[in-house]
């Protein structure tokens, strides 16, 4: 698993012979103008739908290429990947394929959809093992099967083969348009397809502008950038799951490195209003990673005016549990749902004076726990409210402290907060 990183750089003919094996494996997928954020934005901006390939996302590509290149002997021996989701599908897929066997480690978290997937898409071939809470405890666990047992490690992103294959995603987009591109905006977790697409796009459109899209609460790529080595974070917010890694590959960190003009980040609260806008607006589907480049386009929108715009959409494996806390955190980016510490005054009629003459006309009660204490002038109660419009806070924050109800603001408190959302 040890990969050397001071010569590799993606070849068009190797890429070229990834869109060889992948011929008969994967949908070339539509590159479409979006009407609504094209007109927004006073751009054409078109969506390459990799959300629309047969595992619902673009890891397929990578995966199957790295493992139709593998030798008999290693075939024979088997293969192991690491995956929370969307690689682990990609795998599988190969492996039912190709018909050779392989184990997929998963950790023991993993939703339910995402272990049914797998197991669908890989059938007698594919055998999962859930271990640890993380991924990097999965991959720990893959790698000391590889070095047991002798079978090959299929590394999610930091391999020239995998890179090869996410690539010929850059070729298919310079086939589908004969515009000029001006950007192309990419989602990154581990930095697999930014790699792979920015070098077929510094070869054959190099004046294409190229901007990698991270979750904020997951910058490790914009932060090795800056930092000038590739460093690996402390701890990450694992919501946007298919873009969360503490650290990116040596190959792809030294290739985007070279290629990307820009490297930016997106709050995940600005992800869930994308899934949103996407959903209502367009009746399309994707999972957070999959939103990432549509959700950067607003601090682009200066820069991009006039111009064609590609973006990535990555993937649309969402679990529909999620939903719920896609619209909290949507919410809550908005500045439309708002927690406090209320002190209710121990005696009758105090809620309903709350909810009387505090609460704004508009104003909604959507979280409520309280627990009565006798031995005291007033009784704490952690309340949820949403608000018709941002702007409403401020006079509701002016009528709790007249009216002596309030405690205290949980929004910007997250060791308290976590536990309500």
């Amino acid at each position: 698993m040890n990969i050397q990183t001071s010569t590799y750089y993606p070849k068009l003919e190797d890429i070229q012979r990834a869109v060889t094996s992948l011929k008969d494996v994967v949908t070339v997928t539509p590159l479409s103008q979006n009407i609504n954020y094209s007109r927004k934005l006073d751009a054409t901006v078109l969506l390459k739908r990799e959300d629309l390939q047969q595992v619902r996302s673009y890891k397929i590509r990578g995966a199957y290429h790295k493992i139709s290149s593998l030798t008999e002997e290693e075939l024979q021996k088997g293969i192991v990947c690491a995956s929370a989701g969307n690689h682990a599908q990609g795998v599988a897929f190969a492996c039912q394929k190709l018909k050779i066997y392989g184990t997929i480690f998963m950790p023991t978290p993993t939703p339910k959809q995402k272990l049914d997937q797998v197991k669908m898409f890989g059938g007698k071939y594919v055998t999962v093992a859930l271990v640890g809470d993380t991924f990097d405890d999965a991959q720990k666990e893959a790698a000391f099967t590889c070095e047991t047992q002798g079978k090959t490690f299929v590394h999610p992103f930091d391999d020239p083969k995998i890179i090869e294959g996410q690539a010929t995603v850059g070729l298919e987009i310079l086939e589908q348009t004969k515009e000029p591109i001006d950007y192309v905006f990419i989602p990154v977790g581990g930095g697999g397809l930014a790699s792979g697409l920015s070098s077929v796009f510094k070869m054959l459109s190099p004046n294409t502008k190229i901007i990698g899209v991270e979750p904020e609460g997951a910058a490790s790529m914009k932060t090795a950038l800056a930092q000038g080595s590739n460093v690996r974070l402390s701890s990450i917010d694992k919501f946007v799951d298919g873009a969360a890694v503490q650290q990116v590959g040596a190959l792809t960190y030294e290739i985007c490195k070279k290629n990307l003009d820009a490297m930016m980040t997106v709050p995940e609260g600005k992800v869930c209003q994308t899934i949103l806008d996407l959903y209502s607006k367009d009746a399309i589907v994707v999972e957070p990673a999959g939103a990432l480049t549509l959700a950067a386009l607003d601090s682009y929108a200066d820069e991009i005016k006039g111009k064609t715009v590609v973006c990535i959409v990555s993937g649309s494996n969402n679990d529909i549990t999620r939903t719920p806390e896609i619209k909290e955190r949507a919410m809550l980016y908005n500045g439309l749902k708002h927690y406090f510490i209320i002190r209710f005054p121990q005696r009758a009629g105090a809620l309903k004076e709350f909810v009387v003459h505090v609460l704004g006309e508009q104003d909604d009660i959507t979280y409520f726990e309280y627990a009565k204490k006798h031995s005291r002038e007033d009784g704490p109660a952690i309340v949820g409210v949403e608000l018709k419009h941002k702007d409403h806070l401020q006079p509701l924050l002016m009528r709790m402290k007249k009216m002596n109800f309030y405690g205290d603001y949980l929004n910007d408190k997250p060791d308290l907060f976590q536990f309500l959302i």
